[in-house]
């Protein structure tokens, strides 16, 4: 074990292909292990694992208002450095993606100041990237 917590998250894709391109490619996670129906991502230290959706069920998708935006329910994300949630935005421009949320600062001036990001994988998962300026506002009130 690397000396904390991480997590494990599955999620249901459709193209076993596009989620590698996606996460691999465009993300650049790193591929562990994986099967006919299934792919293990290292997301930021995280366990990904996309599992083959062959249902064709589409997601339910949710919203709530936080901050003026219309945010994606359910979501999930990774908190990074200012430094590489940058990097991240820039890459992820270049790449075409086009954002629900584009990157910008949430709750400015205020506690839980935050740099954030929403976009959908190819198969509509929403997923969010952020940043905390400072660290300890991650769970301020």
């Amino acid at each position: 074990m690397s000396g904390h917590p991480r997590f494990h998250l599955a999620i249901a894709v459709h193209d076993l292909k596009a989620a590698r391109d996606f996460y691999g490619g465009l993300l650049g996670c790193t591929e562990g292990r994986s099967a006919e129906h299934w792919i293990d991502f290292d997301l930021y230290g995280h366990q990904l694992v996309a599992h083959l959706d062959t249902s064709g069920a589409a997601a339910v998708r949710l919203t709530n208002a936080v901050d003026g935006d219309d945010v994606p329910i359910p979501h999930f994300g990774v908190l990074l450095e200012p430094a590489v949630w940058g990097q991240l935005a820039e890459q992820l421009t270049a790449g075409g993606v086009e954002f629900m949320i584009k990157p910008h600062t949430r709750f400015t001036g205020e506690v839980g100041e935050q740099s954030t990001m929403f976009f959908l994988d190819p198969s509509g998962n929403a997923l969010e990237f952020k940043s905390f300026t400072d660290d300890d506002q991650v769970f301020a009130n």
